[in-house]
C-alpha cells in the first residue's frame, strides 16, 4: 500500500535572493507539509539541484545578483533532466516573466493562498489537505 508521501511530490526548490521573502515562502509551504530547499541566487539553485532530490517545482526570483533568474533558467534548459522541472516565476515584473518560459507566475507581493494553487497544481495536494 502506498502511502500519501510516495504519492505526491511535495519537494520545492525556492531561488530567492531577499532573506525575508525567501524564509517566508519556506515556512509558509512547509505548514502544507512541503518539503523546501533554498537558495540565494541561481548560480546557488544550481549547485543545490545538484544536491537535492528533484524538486517537482522551482520558484524563481528574477532579479538576483551572480546569476539571475533568466540566466538560470537557460542554464536550466541546457541539462535535458533538469529541464524538465517546472518554474513558477515568482515576480513583480510579470511582463519580463514571460521571457523565462515558465510555467506560471506568482505575482509579488506573493498572496499565499495563489501560491499554494499554482505549488499544488506540480506537485499535488500537500500531505496537510490529504489528512484531513
Amino acid at each position: 500500500m502506498k502511502t500519501l508521501e510516495n504519492r505526491y511530490c511535495k519537494e520545492i526548490l525556492i531561488i530567492e535572493d531577499d532573506d525575508g521573502i525567501r524564509e517566508s515562502l519556506k515556512f509558509a509551504l512547509e505548514l502544507y507539509g512541503y518539503e523546501v530547499s533554498v537558495a540565494a541566487n541561481g548560480k546557488e539553485g544550481l549547485e543545490r539541484l545538484k544536491t537535492i532530490s528533484k524538486p517537482c517545482l522551482i520558484l524563481l526570483d528574477l532579479m538576483m545578483p551572480i546569476m539571475n533568474g533568466w540566466q538560470f533558467a537557460e542554464a536550466l534548459q541546457e541539462d535535458m533532466i533538469l529541464a524538465a522541472i517546472p518554474i513558477a516565476v515568482v515576480t513583480a515584473f510579470s511582463e519580463r516573466a514571460k521571457e523565462v518560459h515558465a510555467q506560471a507566475i506568482v505575482k509579488k507581493p506573493v498572496d499565499v493562498d495563489a501560491l499554494i494553487k499554482v505549488v499544488q497544481q506540480y506537485c499535488g495536494g500537500s500531505i496537510k489537505e490529504q489528512a484531513i
